[in-house]
């Protein structure tokens, strides 16, 4: 799979934009601000309906403007398509394949499958549960794109669960029965969603452990694959063989009244993290806390490069992102980084300094400047 061409409209800091892409390696050099991040971003977001970059849309239309465009035209196995999504902040974004419009955005997620690297990643190691979290869920929605449904689905529960418990902690007499038997409809329907989205991040976990290893293997110093390990941490005692579903609404039953005195839902996968562990397997470790900066560093690379063997041993080759990561790294990790991945079918680099990309990823080059893109011949 690549992008053979994309086009922007008020995304970003472009007003119109339209460059044509090649399999192999192409590379946007520009000073930092100039635009080159917005474009691999751009290409992103159709993989995924979010950016790595920020929380909402509305970052991503460019200031005066109430709409954006992204479209590119992908070929896959030698059939070309063409994809394309309307951003509209505060409204309904659209989506069309080949210029039909889909019932639902979301049904463009998947189409295109990247991974991305970038210099946030190191919040995967050092950042907040929730970090780990969207990495788990945003790997598997490109694994199986209708769990962006199943995870919607989970977000409005929670939403409307925690309102009803807030209401019912505070509401008395006829009142609060009415909310408690409410109270119970909403705790089936997060045990019922819940154990859908906990049983694929159990499985997805399992799945990524091995090339986890490897990954780290390839990128670390003197490391083997037997030194880096993850493991799902669930708010609840997961069964090892049993219901799902019942475990998490025996977990909610037994933490009731605590939810009730604090008015938000304390159980489910909302709560739950992704432990990230080095060292010897008698005597691992937490990476947070523990781990230093390039170990750290090695880490979050490592989780990339595994999401990313994984989607290939699912049967298809990811775009890869590689988003001003260089700057990050020193000349070792830099040439072992573009050695692993310099056999993609289609690589995406940004970089300040032409001199930070390595000579295994020297192919297309795109000079960014002054809201221009030109190719440098």
């Amino acid at each position: 799979m690549h992008v053979a061409h994309l086009t922007l409209h008020d995304f970003r800091s472009y007003a119109d934009l339209d460059v044509a892409l090649e399999p192999g390696a192409t590379a946007f050099i520009g000073r930092n601000g100039q635009g080159k991040t917005n474009l691999v971003e751009a290409i992103d977001y159709l993989s995924r309906l979010s950016s790595h970059r920020v929380a909402t849309d509305a970052p991503l239309v460019r200031a005066g403007t109430d709409q954006a465009i992204v479209r590119a035209s992908v070929v896959k196995e030698g059939r070309p398509a063409l994809l394309e999504v309307e951003l509209n902040p505060g409204r309904a974004n659209r989506a069309r394949i080949n210029r039909s419009p889909l019932p639902r955005p979301r049904e463009i997620v998947g189409l295109v499958r990247t991974v991305v690297f970038s210099p946030d990643d190191l919040t995967l190691v050092k950042g907040d549960p929730s970090d780990r979290r969207k990495f788990l869920d945003d790997l598997l929605i490109l694994r199986s794109p209708r769990l962006a449904g199943v995870r919607a689905d989970y977000d409005r529960v929670l939403r409307q669960r925690n309102s009803l418990l807030k209401t019912a902690g505070i509401a008395r007499g006829s009142s609060r029965d009415a909310a408690m038997s409410t109270l119970e409809i909403w705790d089936d329907n997060l045990a019922r969603v819940g154990a859908e989205v906990l049983g694929a991040r159990l499985r997805l976990v399992e799945d990524l452990r091995p090339y986890l290893g490897k990954a780290y293997e390839a990128v670390a110093r003197g490391a083997s694959r037997d030194d880096a390990d993850l493991e799902y941490k669930a708010s609840i005692e997961v069964p090892a063989e049993g219901d799902l579903q019942q475990a998490l609404l025996d977990a909610v039953a037994a933490r009731r009244k605590e939810e009730l005195d604090r008015g938000i839902s304390l159980v489910g996968p909302h709560r739950d993290d992704l432990l990230l562990t080095l060292g010897d397997p008698q005597l691992r470790l937490p990476v947070k806390g523990y781990a230093s900066h390039g170990e750290s560093w090695s880490f979050a690379l490592a989780l990339r490069l595994a999401s990313y063997d994984l989607l290939r041993a699912d049967g298809d080759d990811p775009i890869l992102v590689l988003d001003d990561v260089f700057a990050e790294l020193d000349t070792e990790r830099r040439q072992q980084l573009a050695e692993l991945v310099a056999g993609a079918e289609q690589v995406l680099v940004t970089a300040a300094v032409a001199a930070d990309v390595p000579a295994a990823l020297q192919g297309v080059r795109y000079l960014v400047a002054d809201g221009t893109v030109t190719r440098d011949e």
